[in-house]
């Protein structure tokens, strides 16, 4: 008698129990190598199936030592894609294929795998499965208590728990006992099959090393090796159900809920009660006729029935957008709005006319406006997010208000910087907070109330000295100091040798830097720094706006050299090394700086805008110098 186990059969342990009870006593067990790679591949991603049919299999050969049966193993072992297709039945196939050419019997405790045999004329015995790890109850449930929010177990160490009142939670060990890897295994498993066979879970995500399975108002992460370092299970729950009648600025948030559809950002540290708050805000919404959905990843808000609750759609919350886009909801609540991908979707269904509420993890109220910031277009967040809700310890503890308009910043006074500025005003004042702009080609969050928390620069003030440091340090080489003398005007301190380059012809450099950034800029050397500050009557020069410097250095360096006009070139012959880069100047005036050719010549080609500044200066019986730059 020949007989060949399917996956399932051995499994089960179903071949070993007929060969002890004698019904397969002197039979030749044919398995075939599409289960022993299927076996393989489940112990590898750490499945107890896996590591039972492996254990069946050794049975199977002492068993054949012994001289009980025959074994022998046969056909060909099923490729990646073929084992990622099994639940399409690729590997059955190949199973059903061997025990048609060996004519042998199929055992199988698969009804669709003997159903399909038989339908090809194959003999089946089938058998019914065994009932694996079959649990009515979670069983870490009694780790929690009725302040618990979440329980942490690792083997080899004790379990410990999350305990308390929002706001005071203490993170404790809960038994004095280091959990084994056998329980955190056992434990491990009985989850993620409670999950499967129970019509209160299902499994979110299933990867190799880490299961997500929501269970009731449990969401649990069970991550194994090796992925982790060893088993371990986090278990969390919501512990407070709250209305939005419960926290602070419940009037003026309902108010401003119904009045529009709105972008809202729900921010705050983890645990602080943001997904608590959201689902209060999603239970207002739907009691007051509004069609609301929600966007989660894992689906673990604890909402009412007539709320739907999407996941993400072939794995992309951009799909699942898709989809709600067709069902028209009139609110989404997205939980959580964490990576460039998900601030994109929550932008487009914003944008499409649907009213978001997202929950982001911030420290600050504005942090979770700044995560916008570089993610979508400036002048698009106020259209986007028109109201950031900040909570902590499970209480509304700050409201902002987006708006934007034309103007000048605060701390500004030149008319002709105005922009478009973002304000973010106090909710509960109508104060603002914080002003949004581009700053020199920079965006900047700018805080308006520097003076409450004692500090001696304001926030502008800072923005500008940054800005100052980086324009000025792109054309000098030495160290750049600046100290700001109001709100449009400020004192640059640079080495002897970089003034020129600073200022420029004219004037002209610095002059330029002056537009750009809407402040008067005085240049002046270090040794002019005054120890206590600046006193405002240093000799240096000021470009622009007025300035009356003329932009010279204090004294000539470097080597006077006589340029040679020839028709296509003016030549520089001088004393530094081959590839050296050199500065050139007329009385002392920077022009421009050039890298020494082969010959040690630098040669200016002719009709070039720096030639015809050399060429003047040297028409103007000008002092041509060529310096080392630094």
């Amino acid at each position: 008698m020949n007989v060949v186990p399917d996956t399932s059969a051995v499994v089960d342990g179903r071949v070993s129990e007929r060969v002890e009870d004698g019904t397969y006593e002197g039979a030749t067990v044919v398995v075939p190598e599409a289960v022993v790679g299927e076996l393989e591949s489940q112990a590898n991603d750490g499945l107890e199936s896996g590591w039972d049919g492996l254990s069946e299999l050794q049975r199977l050969a002492e068993f054949a030592d012994e001289g009980r049966i025959g074994l022998r193993y046969v056909g060909e072992r099923p490729t990646g894609d073929a084992r990622s297709h099994a639940d399409e039945g690729d590997v059955d196939a190949l199973i059903r294929d061997v025990a048609d050419a060996e004519g042998a019997t199929l055992l199988s405790s698969d009804i669709v795998q003997a159903e399909v045999a038989r339908a090809k004329g194959i003999d089946v015995e089938y058998v019914e499965p065994v009932a694996r790890g079959v649990v009515d109850e979670l069983p870490i449930a009694d780790y929690f208590t009725d302040e618990t929010m979440s329980v942490h177990l690792k083997s080899g160490t004790k379990p410990k728990a999350k305990r308390g009142s929002l706001g005071e939670m203490r993170y404790e060990v809960i038994e004095e006992e280091t959990t084994s890897e056998e329980r955190m295994a056992e434990l491990a498993n009985s989850i993620v099959d409670l999950a499967r066979q129970s019509s209160d879970g299902f499994i979110e995500l299933s990867d190799d090393g880490m299961d997500i399975v929501q269970y009731r108002n449990y969401r649990i992460a069970v991550a194994r090796p090796p992925f982790a370092d060893g088993i371990e299970i986090t278990a969390v729950r919501p512990i407070a159900k709250t209305t939005l009648d419960d926290y602070e600025f419940a009037d003026e948030l309902r108010e401003r809920f119904l009045e529009r559809k709105r972008g809202v950002l729900i921010s705050g540290s983890p645990g602080a009660g943001k997904s608590t708050f959201a689902q209060a805000v999603a239970e207002f919404l739907n009691d007051n006729d509004y069609a609301v959905k929600t966007m989660e990843k894992p689906r673990d808000l604890q909402v009412g029935p007539e709320i739907t609750q999407y996941g993400a759609l072939g794995g992309k919350m951009e799909n699942t957008a898709d989809s709600l886009l067709l069902v028209r909801p009139d609110y989404t609540i997205y939980d959580e709005v964490r990576k460039t991908k998900d601030f994109e979707v929550f932008s487009d269904m914003r944008m499409a006319g649907v009213g978001m509420v997202g929950v982001v993890h911030a420290s600050r109220a504005i942090d979770a406006l700044q995560r916008l910031v570089g993610r979508v277009e400036l002048g698009m967040i106020p259209q986007i997010v028109d109201t950031v809700v900040y909570i902590e310890a499970g209480e509304v503890h700050t409201v902002y208000d987006v708006t934007t308009e034309v103007k000048v910043p605060a701390g500004l006074t030149a008319e002709d910087l105005a922009r478009p500025v973002i304000q973010v005003r106090n909710f509960e004042t109508g104060t603002p907070e914080y002003e949004i702009y581009t700053f020199n080609r920079q965006v900047v969050t700018v805080p308006l109330n520097d003076e409450e928390s004692g500090e001696s620069e304001t926030g502008v003030g800072r923005i500008a000295k940054q800005e100052i440091e980086r324009e000025i340090r792109a054309v000098a080489h030495g160290h750049v100091d600046v100290e700001l003398t109001g709100n449009d005007g400020a004192i640059v301190y640079v080495g002897e040798g970089d003034i020129g380059t600073v200022i420029g012809k004219g004037g002209g450099r610095i002059a330029d830097i002056e537009n750009r950034l809407g402040i008067e800029i005085d240049v002046r050397t270090h040794d002019e720094k005054p120890s206590d500050g600046p006193s405002g009557n240093g000799s240096g020069g000021r470009g622009g706006g007025g300035s009356t410097g003329s932009g010279q250095v204090g004294e000539e360096r470097g080597s006077v050299v006589q340029p040679e006009i020839t028709s296509r070139h003016v030549v520089l012959a001088v004393d530094e090394g081959v590839g050296e880069t050199v500065e050139v100047r007329a009385n002392g005036e920077y022009l421009f700086t050039a890298t020494v050719g082969r010959g040690g010549e630098v040669q200016v080609s002719r009709g070039s805008a720096i030639a015809e500044e050399l060429e003047d200066a040297i028409d103007r019986k000008r002092t041509i110098t060529v310096v080392p730059a630094r």
